[in-house]
């Protein structure tokens, strides 16, 4: 190892060196076989000039490496390279070029981060406008027409002022989601875990919602009988927002005359999971990765028919998340969905 660095380090000086001797030594040679001054003594000054030229080369050459690198070092240290900032100044080239690699692969993962992240800001930014722009020009809309004499029929009146309440609710629904959303992420909303009977909490869902899937001729069922209770431990309240969400999201989505179905399995020895299954017209794969962001929309048309805040999901994920759980999706065009999310079992 240190022969090798010794050949990095000084294998220039050591060959410029003998260049430089052997050519010095010939014209010495020649200059005293000229003036009739040539003797044997010549033979010592190969060796002197040698040694000379060796150490002045490659303090030279060290010099002029260690200012050129440590301008590099210094420019580098402007960008806030702090793994090139903790390091001594190396001339070795190797390794300053290792160093040197390793940044640029640092920088470009950080820019290629950064430009993702202000995509998606950016996207962001204008699904929560497209949201709440929406509701706000309904509700405008409606006011201005009441002002501009509609206040005077008394039937336009109360429609208009009912059609605009819905808005402001709208609007309510979508802040609240994005308030608590906001305190998932932050980890500012705390869970009140209890034991409670996941199986009594599913059907208190669909005693809920039992009239929306009806309009829609949609059976709630489970997939079998379940005579016995299922305890698991967690928040009774944000599990049963879950509950709601994918639910209420299968009766949405889910084929007329269909069905929403939900099992309860044992996973491993304290774990449950919990599968809501629909038969609908199921989720593109390329849109599966993306399911779980705040205003996703598989929907690409902007159309709103089906209402919600588009925060449904998230919530989701972020309160099994905070559970410390995982929560999965299956899906084929055409054919359903099926979402499911593990539960720690209570003792």
């Amino acid at each position: 190892m240190q022969g090798s660095n010794f050949k990095k380090t000084y294998k220039f000086a050591t060959i410029t060196s003998l260049y430089v001797t052997m050519f010095t030594t010939l014209l010495v040679s020649v200059f005293l076989w000229y003036y009739h001054s040539f003797n044997w003594q010549v033979i010592f000054f190969a060796p002197i000039c040698y040694i000379v030229c060796f150490f002045v080369i490659q303090y030279r050459v060290e010099r002029f490496i260690y200012r050129r690198v440590k301008k590099i070092y210094d420019d580098l240290t402007l960008l806030e390279s702090a793994s090139l900032r903790q390091q001594p100044i190396t001339t070795d080239m190797g390794t300053l070029t290792k160093e040197i690699d390793k940044y640029a692969r640092d920088k470009k993962l950080e820019i290629e981060t950064l430009k993702v992240r202000e995509e998606y800001r950016k996207e962001y930014m204008g699904n929560i406008s497209h949201e709440m722009k929406t509701p706000l020009f309904t509700v405008q809309g409606y006011i201005l027409t009441l002002l501009d004499g509609g206040m005077d029929d008394e039937k336009l009146r109360n429609k208009y002022l009912n059609r605009a309440s819905e808005g402001v609710e709208r609007l309510i629904y979508i802040i609240k989601d994005l308030d608590m959303i906001t305190k998932l992420e932050v980890g500012d909303l705390s869970l009140n875990k209890e034991k409670f009977d996941i199986v009594e909490l599913v059907k208190g869902v669909f005693d809920l919602f039992e009239m929306k899937a009806s309009k829609r001729k949609i059976t709630l069922t489970f997939d079998m009988d379940y005579n016995h209770p299922i305890m698991v431990y967690a928040d009774r309240e944000r599990i049963q927002q879950v509950l709601t969400n994918l639910i209420v999201n299968s009766i949405k989505y889910g084929q007329e005359k269909g069905t929403t179905e939900v099992s309860i399995e044992n996973l491993i020895k304290n774990k449950a999971i919990v599968r809501v299954t629909d038969n609908g017209e199921g989720i593109d794969k390329k849109d599966l990765p993306r399911l779980f962001e705040r205003f996703y929309r598989v929907d690409k048309s902007g159309s709103r028919k089906e209402g919600g805040s588009g925060l449904g999901l998230s919530i989701v994920k972020h309160i099994i998340e905070a559970h410390e759980e995982k929560i999965y999706v299956e899906s084929q065009l055409g054919v359903g969905s099926e979402f499911s999310f593990t539960l720690e079992k209570a003792e």
